[in-house]
């Protein structure tokens, strides 16, 4: 298993590397109050496509703080409840339903 990762690796960087080589033609992206950018096909690509992830890393990045805090009190609760000598609430049994 280990041999084909590192051989479907090998294909897809041999195949962005092939499309980075194929795509080196300068192209203009234009801004408001005519201001213009220039750079390689393939640049542009990679700075845009960096830019969409960290846009969806933001967007996530409330849900997985929330999440976070909410496994923190769920562990607080369970310590707390372990001290106190109470049996853990086990899912099934915290639905009522089995």
């Amino acid at each position: 298993m280990r041999y084909f990762l590192w051989t479907l690796r090998l294909a897809l960087f041999l195949l962005v590397l092939s499309f980075a080589v194929k795509n080196t033609d300068i192209v203009a992206v234009h801004y408001y109050l005519g201001y213009q950018w220039q750079a390689p096909l393939v640049v542009v690509l990679l700075v845009f496509f960096c830019l969409g992830v960290l846009v969806g890393i933001v967007a996530n990045l409330g849900h997985m703080l929330r999440r976070r805090r909410e496994v923190v009190a769920l562990r607080r609760e369970l310590n707390a409840r372990s001290r106190a000598g109470e049996a853990p609430v086990r899912p099934a049994d915290a639905g009522g339903a089995t």
